[in-house]
């Protein structure tokens, strides 16, 4: 039998990235360190060369890389909505932060799209940024990936990934416990013990997917049964959740979860055109906290993603980094109405 060959396999070298791009080591340091702009390399080719040093599995010495280099001070953030007050409420304390601590914030909006992300993520690189906090990515690990081959730490926010750590509200239990005070009010208020309606955001996405488990254990707890029509992840999108509520193939219920500020938007919307609460009343609460919607008429109860607690332990990971595992969950903060 032949002897098994134990030679380690050897690392790809800038020089290999090189011979695979048609270009210098040089051109390659340049583009991976985040000075290519100045050498005046065409995004062309420095789009080429991160791709192949993503597909080569290229990481350079982080630690060594910032020996070799003056730190920017430079930290970016990309967010995928700015007309949401989460969102809007991270990036204004983010940045308030930042700036406390001496550094430099650079925040872009990607409105939830995969290449404006990645674009995104390769022109903060370009700017030497010290560390990218991916807030919603709907790749955080493609964007980890591209950003670990320059040596630019990433941190995952609101949504999680495998590839750097991860910082997310716990939003199982923010639905379950608002699901339960819906089911509570729903029978309270208008003697009314049927399953609700969930309304919003994407099955795949992480955080709906948790959102659901959480409203379909708040109704096992009591019995009650919950068809597949009763789950409506229809998109984040006002307009979605009108057409969803639109093309609804039953009576609507008289409780309704509703996934996101901006998907209540949308179902505010088509109630007002087609069941005004004042003739058909009805129950809804909503994930995510907004202070004008707590005046609506139905509305009683809403979840406040704690922004707060969750940067602290975004700049805890920037302080003393723990390494990629198992993301660390924020408690939600119930406010019934």
């Amino acid at each position: 039998m032949a002897a098994k060959d134990t030679t380690p396999a050897r690392r790809t070298t800038i020089y290999d990235l090189a011979a695979l791009a048609g270009t210098s080591a040089s051109a390659v340091s340049a583009v991976l360190n985040g000075s290519w702009k100045k050498r005046r390399i065409s995004q062309k080719l420095a789009d080429r060369i991160m791709r192949i040093a993503e597909e080569q599995g290229y990481s350079v010495n982080i630690q060594a890389s910032l020996l070799r280099r003056e730190r920017s001070n430079i930290i970016g953030m990309i967010v995928p909505k700015y007309d949401n007050r989460y969102f809007g409420a991270i990036a204004e304390q983010f940045e308030a932060r930042a700036r406390r601590l001496g550094l430099f914030p650079v925040i872009t909006c990607t409105q939830r799209d995969p290449d404006l992300e990645l674009e995104a993520a390769r022109e903060l690189v370009a700017y030497r940024i010290d560390c990218l906090v991916s807030t919603g990515a709907t790749d955080p690990d493609h964007i980890s990936a591209l950003c670990a081959a320059a040596g630019v730490r990433t941190i995952n926010l609101d949504l999680p990934g495998s590839k750097a750590p991860s910082i997310i509200s716990d939003n199982y239990s923010g639905a379950l416990d608002l699901t339960r005070h819906i089911l509570d009010r729903c029978e309270k208020d208008l003697g009314d013990k049927r399953p609700l309606l969930f309304v919003g955001g994407r099955a795949t996405d992480h955080n709906t997917g948790a959102r659901i488990r959480g409203f379909r254990d708040a109704h096992a707890e009591r019995g009650i049964p919950v068809s597949e029509e009763f789950i409506l992840a229809c998109g984040y999108a006002a307009e979605k959740a009108e057409r969803a509520l639109a093309a609804l193939d039953m009576p609507l219920p008289r409780g309704m979860f509703v996934n996101s500020t901006i998907t209540l938007e949308g179902v505010v919307r088509w109630l007002n055109q087609n069941r005004p609460p004042s003739k058909h009343p009805l129950r809804y609460g909503c994930f995510d906290w907004d202070p004008f919607a707590v005046l609506l008429p139905g509305n009683i109860g809403m979840v406040q993603q704690d922004v707060t607690h969750l940067l602290d332990k975004v700049f805890e990971e920037l302080e003393t980094p723990s390494g990629a595992g198992e993301p660390i969950l924020v408690p939600c903060i119930l406010r019934t109405l």
